[in-house]
């Protein structure tokens, strides 16, 4: 064991930091020598003959002792296991600490022993120490903000404006000016604290507030601005970045003000500015303990669970503990993925994956009947506008009566929550998968209405084929006794980044080369993220009492056309220059604006102030239950008059009719009636 511990350490390789700590030992050792010997030698006017030989015994005898002393006293306040390329005040302070005790030590010592120095002696020999251990300490940092500058000549390198001149403003610049991989330097702050302006901040000038950004950029030729003020309000990011944005340089931004307070505030740290930064809203910051407390030990099916929206619930649904999760979706490839994606993130996690579709009534009376669950998120959907008017009788098949079919095997099978994801287009429709999605919302709410008024025997089952999923099978009425299931809509705009949406589309054309196809220059829609989106949807199973609507406060529309320029200046080029922006018309049933809520519903309050609750539009219930039948079997035998009869049930859909304007080159005119033929 001695031979092998002996061998182990024979071994034993020295550590970069360790060689250089034992240099900086030597180093000080003779620095501490040689510090008191110039004392004494300075103050007999630098002759060395000069020197009383009491004064020199009393030197050469406590001197290696001291210096000994000294190093181990150094040891103790860690001025050996510092990088020295980051000094800083901190630093400086601990060595200046150590080197006035050990000094303290030093006038005791000799004093003690060898009776009262010249006091010149012991304010040079102090004051040398310091300084010749500070020096090999701190050259180093000086060497490299020299070799940073030498760098920064380079006419490769980016030159950067640096919004906000804070504290992680000024740590910006110091990793700007330190790190070895970078090549860009930073030429001027901006920062609308006026008490800043005409100042330097290391050497860079605070040049003014964000008014000043543009003439800057072309002043200091900028070709990268980062932004360093993680603690911007949503409104003053996008006020501010949206100048940026017009500059044609390439955005970075800290992601959060965690970074600042972890120190982790570096070029490394910063990531590419995106579209949604520029939306002006802050983040719905949704307290989701009620919700995970709701979920936790739950049977929950997510219908349409490999969907944008669908993936990101069985994600969050995953994450807290239910009791099983069961993704169900017709399309095989993405509920694999997620499958995938679960099963390494969670373990653990009792997961099952079913593919079937939510308009077969006999597959989901089985899958009901097995699994039992208790909650259900109902995101199975057709949602392209332009392919559903295409197919208008499938937008009715798979949203409508798929809803239809979903939530009465969830009734009868006693789920506690159906949860509908609905859309800011089932408002006012004018196309046929905004109206088909309204008539999701009134199958609920009629569920609902028919539940606590005790007559859930009263709501038809809907067969395209009858068989064993009859729901009262023995005609005795009993499984329709003690129905609890309580039915809720979630309401939202368009998300960004889902399958589908604008961001992908204008992506993958810029990527192209252009162009980038807008509808129409003035059309505006309004947006949230993924996230928020489903922690709308989970909210509202806990809030829910039953035939709310929930709507989020997406505060400002976005125009699209914006959002286009936006993201190709962001991908770095400029619009109408290096990409165009082609105006192709309104698609069929499209409409300039959404809605979030139709004005007779009315808006109440929650606990959140981003999410409301709409009053619903009364409606004879009895009456849209039976024609659902006939507009099911209308819709199955593919009638062409299947708007007409949808718009027969939904009094606030009015087909958009043909476009009374065309784009001829490029541009919005009227039509003519050469142009009409």
């Amino acid at each position: 064991m001695d031979q092998k511990h002996r061998q182990k350490m024979t071994d034993r390789k020295w550590e970069h930091w360790q060689l250089i700590a034992l240099c900086l030992m030597v180093c000080d050792f003779l620095s501490i020598h040689i510090s008191y010997f110039l004392a004494l030698w300075v103050r007999f006017d630098c002759v060395y003959s000069a020197i009383p030989g009491r004064y020199m015994q009393a030197y050469l005898h406590t001197i290696t002792i001291y210096a000994a002393g000294a190093i181990v006293l150094f040891w103790f306040f860690k001025m050996y296991r510092s990088i020295w390329r980051y000094a800083s005040y901190s630093e400086l302070i601990r060595t200046f600490l150590a080197s006035g005790c050990t000094s303290l030590i030093h006038i005791i010592l000799i004093s003690v022993l060898f009776g009262r120095m010249p006091l010149s002696y012991y304010l040079w020999g102090s004051s040398l120490q310091f300084i010749f251990l500070v020096v090999p300490r701190f050259s180093y940092r000086l060497l490299l903000f020299m070799r940073a500058g030498m760098k920064h000549t380079d006419e490769t390198a980016g030159r950067v404006m640096i919004i906000g001149a804070g504290q992680a403003g000024q740590m910006l610049l110091r990793d700007l000016k330190t790190a070895k991989e970078l090549n860009d330097k930073a030429v001027c702050f901006i920062d609308d604290n006026p008490n800043k302006w005409g100042r330097l901040v290391e050497g860079v000038p605070v040049v003014g507030g964000r008014e000043e950004i543009l003439l800057n950029v072309e002043k200091y030729h900028i070709t990268k601005i980062f932004f360093a003020i993680p603690s911007a309000s949503a409104h003053d990011k996008k006020e501010i970045l949206g100048i940026c944005n017009e500059t044609g340089c390439e955005l970075k931004q800290l992601p959060g003000i965690y970074q600042l307070v972890l120190g982790q505030v570096s070029v490394s740290a910063m990531k590419d500015v995106k579209v949604e930064d520029l939306l002006g809203r802050e983040p719905i910051k949704a307290d989701m303990h009620e919700v995970f407390d709701f979920i936790n030990g739950k049977v929950v099916l997510v219908t349409g669970g490999g969907g944008s929206i669908g993936s990101e619930l069985c994600r969050q649904v995953a994450a807290h503990r239910p009791k099983q999760l069961i993704i169900f979706d017709i399309y095989e490839n993405n509920a694999y993925s997620i499958q995938l994606e679960l099963k390494h993130k969670y373990p653990k996690l009792d997961l099952v994956v079913l593919i079937g579709s939510v308009r077969d009534s006999r597959r989901m009376f089985q899958v009901f009947d097995e699994y039992r669950p208790q909650i259900v998120y109902h995101a199975a959907a057709h949602k392209h506008v332009p392919l559903m008017e295409d197919s208008p009788c499938e937008a009715i098949k798979n949203n409508a009566i798929g809803t239809y079919k979903t939530a009465y095997a969830a009734m009868v099978h006693g789920c506690e929550r159906f949860v509908l994801i609905s859309t800011d287009k089932a408002v006012n429709p004018t196309n046929i998968m905004g109206a088909s999605k309204r008539l999701c919302e009134m199958i609920v709410q009629s569920f609902d209405a028919k539940i606590k008024a005790g007559k859930a025997d009263e709501i038809p089952q809907l067969f395209t084929h009858v068989g064993y999923e009859n729901a009262d099978k023995d005609g005795s009425g009993r499984i329709f006794e003690n129905i609890k299931t309580e039915f809720v809509a979630v309401r939202f705009g368009n998300v960004l980044g889902s399958n589908g949406s604008v961001i992908p589309i204008f992506k993958k054309q810029i990527e192209e080369g252009g162009p980038v196809t807008v509808t129409h220059p003035d059309i505006i829609r309004y947006f949230m993220t993924i996230p928020e989106a489903v922690s709308l949807v989970m909210l509202a199973g806990t809030y829910a009492k039953g035939g709310e609507i929930f709507v989020l406060d997406m505060g400002s529309p976005v125009k699209i056309d914006t959002l286009a320029r936006n993201l190709i200046r962001l991908s770095g080029y400029k619009p109408d220059v290096d990409i165009k922006i082609v105006y192709s018309g309104l698609r069929p049933g499209e409409k300039l604006f959404e809605e979030k809520l139709m004005a007779e519903e009315g808006l109440k309050k929650t606990d959140n102030e981003l999410i409301h609750i709409g009053c619903p539009i009364p409606f004879d219930t009895d009456e849209f239950l039976q024609q659902l039948d006939s507009l099911m079997s209308a819709a199955y035998s593919n009638k062409k008059d299947i708007r007409e009869r949808v718009a027969s049930m939904v009094s606030t859909y009015h087909p958009a009719q043909p476009a009374v304007t065309m784009v001829k080159d490029n541009k919005y005119v009227a039509l003519t009636e050469e142009d009409s033929k």
